[in-house]
């Protein structure tokens, strides 16, 4: 636990000055289990056994229980270094569904639910992926098949978030069609990334960079990687990295929880900054309407339908999350944006539930 950091509360009027500071003391406190050398327990096996776990992308040590809250985009608490570079694991998904949305704005992806191999032709939606949509991948119900960079598909199938790191997957299981079946699996996550390299013809950290990050006045601390296998020829480009969507294999995002907390406030005021608009119209409600298969997940964004992820926030939040404790929290209600990083999961909903309690809706 980080206690060198202290924790500060600037609670303005109408909120709850003590409830607010007993979120953020629990936050705190209650430090994920996760030791602090990723890599040990990355190749110890945390996600699933060799040689599946091989890890292909840049690693590094993790740093302690750090975040911040902001209401109105000011912050009301801050607690352990908000300015240490971490990991994020699958919060790099929900970033993806934003560069999605810069895509969708520009006209690359006309639409949705059009097959990618009409715009993207590089051999990975043939035979049965021929009919996975950009709306498949980005809800996770393509059940795309296949070998990308290394890691197949199969790794991840049958994985259980409830039980990460100790349930079984990479069960061998008939796969149905595209659009038929939820399933949380890096690898066509990581086919959905690739796809939007394709559509950009450009590095998507350098798009995110300048449609994003330089746009709401985020630092220059963050960096996006994939990994040594994932190489890629682009025209005009020569070869450029395929990013990844988590920290599964290595790589990934790595930022501080202030410059979370700037794109958590973004997707908080609908895509607009400073009266400009960044996200296209619409794009944050799209990635906010609920999977038919999954009532708890939108375009790679989790949703609080009916309280099913957070049973003491509002239904109407949403968030990014990534293993090992990482959660841009939203409250649209509230106008709240909170950041938790390295937080233990099982204490989630306690620290959302006070920090709900502490300011009015």
């Amino acid at each position: 636990m980080d206690t060198e950091t202290p924790i500060t509360v600037a609670a303005p009027a109408g909120i709850d000055a003590a409830l607010l500071r007993e979120a953020a003391t629990l936050a705190q406190a209650r430090e994920t289990p996760w030791p602090r050398d990723l890599r040990a327990h990355l190749e110890g096996g945390f996600f699933e056994p060799p040689p599946s776990n091989r890890i292909l992308g840049p690693v590094a040590p993790r740093g302690g229980a750090n975040g911040l809250i902001l209401r109105n985009g000011q912050v009301i608490a801050r607690w352990g270094d908000t300015r240490r570079v971490d990991m994020t694991f699958s919060v790099a998904k929900s970033y993806l569904a934003i560069l999605a949305g810069l895509a969708v704005a520009d006209g690359l992806i006309p639409d949705l639910d059009a097959p990618v191999r009409a715009l993207v032709d590089d051999g990975g939606f043939e035979g049965r992926n021929a009919g996975v949509t950009w709306r498949h991948l980005l809800q996770n119900t393509s059940e795309w098949e296949g070998t990308l960079f290394g890691k197949s598909d199969l790794i991840d199938r049958g994985r259980n978030l409830q039980v990460e790191g100790q349930g079984k997957k990479g069960d061998p299981r008939p796969l149905q069609a595209p659009g038929a079946y939820w399933e949380y699996n890096d690898v066509r996550v990581n086919r959905l990334s690739l796809a939007l390299l394709r559509r950009f013809g450009r590095p998507l950290p350098e798009v995110f960079a300048e449609r994003v990050m330089a746009p709401i006045g985020a630092s220059r601390d963050w960096s996006w990687h994939g990994y040594d296998t994932s190489w890629v020829d682009l025209p005009g480009r020569g070869l450029v990295n395929s990013v990844s969507g988590g920290g599964h294999w290595g790589g990934g995002v790595f930022i501080h929880a202030e410059d979370q907390a700037l794109i958590g406030e973004l997707v908080l005021r609908d895509g607009v900054w400073n009266g400009r608009r960044l996200l296209p119209e619409g794009w944050v409600a799209a990635c906010r309407a609920p999977c038919a298969l999954n009532p708890r997940y939108g375009l790679l964004w989790w949703l609080n339908t009916e309280g099913l992820s957070f049973p003491s926030a509002s239904h109407d939040s949403f968030c990014f999350s990534g293993a090992g404790g990482h959660t841009t929290w939203v409250d649209p209600a509230r106008r709240l944006v909170s950041v938790t990083r390295w937080l233990d999961p099982a204490a989630r909903d306690a620290y959302l539930g006070l920090l709900t309690r502490a300011v009015p809706g």
